[in-house]
């Protein structure tokens, strides 16, 4: 079948983006937090399920201890603190802005591999860098309009914040999942060391929600019948299904092309954002995920 990769890798990114609209309706229903505890059981479940069906057992403990080390503390600074600024800033400033600054994961990951992993990159990929700051710098920076027939989304300071959190946190957790995921034979199952950061993220909640007394919040999330559909359709299509893909994407096409076709999410999204939320989409704010989206290209170039 021609151009099979890149259909899956279409599929992937399609995958993303209709998860966060599941996830932003139910985090407006019910709370971020409550969302990411349910998200994480939800795909815990999945996973555990898969591993079993797959491999046999449900979790990897034959993976070695620095596996569990790194990827353990790559699920508490990803999954647990990256994830509860992303669904704020979901709530906050919506899918389009969050995902275009989510974005960012790719260089920062990139920095924090130069300064602590000794990676290292030529030219055109800090050029790359600075191009996908700057496209993701046009849409944060401009100005509210005032006359559309179409809803305005204010991109507030809080939201901002919220989605530099979510975004460093996607990067130190990437960075520590590679790490923990290398071993001299090469590196280990993606899929069982997802499940590893989910434990870690889910076993992080539950001691917060203890401390903090939160559990009541969580009974009342639960017994929202919508909310708790919408989050399961949104761990179901994003964090199982779209991992999966992401990864079945590697057979067919080249790290480099991939991981370009998979940062393509804020121009996916664009679409879901006007029609669906009835938001109003400049051509500056399109003009800004489009440099962003290509400086991440010429960041991943050197992978081709």
């Amino acid at each position: 079948m021609p151009f099979q990769g890149e259909l899956i890798a279409i599929g992937t990114v399609l995958c993303w983006t209709i998860s966060v609209q599941f996830f932003e309706a139910a985090s407006k229903r019910i709370g971020a937090t409550s969302v990411n505890i349910i998200r994480l059981a939800i795909a815990l479940i999945l996973f555990s399920l898969l591993l079993f069906f797959r491999d046999g057992y449900i979790l990897p403990f034959q993976f070695p201890a620095h596996a569990w080390f790194y990827l353990s503390l790559s699920g508490i600074i990803g999954f647990f603190i990256g994830d509860i600024f992303l669904f704020k800033a979901l709530v906050e400033i919506g899918p389009r802005v969050t995902m275009l600054i989510f974005s960012l994961s790719a260089p920062t990951a990139a920095l924090i591999g130069w300064s602590f992993l000794d990676e290292t990159y030529v030219l055109h990929q800090w050029v790359g860098m600075f191009v996908t700051l700057l496209g993701v710098g046009i849409v944060i920076f401009e100005k509210n309009q005032k006359s559309s027939k179409l809803k305005i989304r204010n991109i507030s300071l809080k939201g901002v914040l919220f989605g530099f959190g979510a975004m460093l946190g996607q990067a130190g957790g990437y960075v520590l999942s590679k790490a923990g995921m290398q071993t001299d034979s090469g590196y280990l199952d993606a899929f069982s060391a997802t499940q590893i950061r989910a434990i870690a993220a889910f076993l992080c909640f539950l001691v917060l929600f203890t401390l903090t007394g939160k559990w009541g919040k969580v009974k009342t999330a639960v017994k929202n019948t919508r909310a708790v559909v919408f989050t399961a359709i949104g761990s179901a299509i994003g964090p199982f299904l779209g991992v999966s893909l992401s990864l079945l994407v590697l057979h067919y096409l080249t790290a480099g092309v991939a991981s370009t076709f998979l940062s393509l999410v804020p121009i996916f999204i664009i679409p879901f954002s006007i029609f669906l939320h009835k938001e109003h989409v400049s051509l500056r704010a399109i003009a800004g995920a489009l440099t962003a989206v290509f400086g991440i290209y010429l960041l991943m170039r050197q992978l081709t």
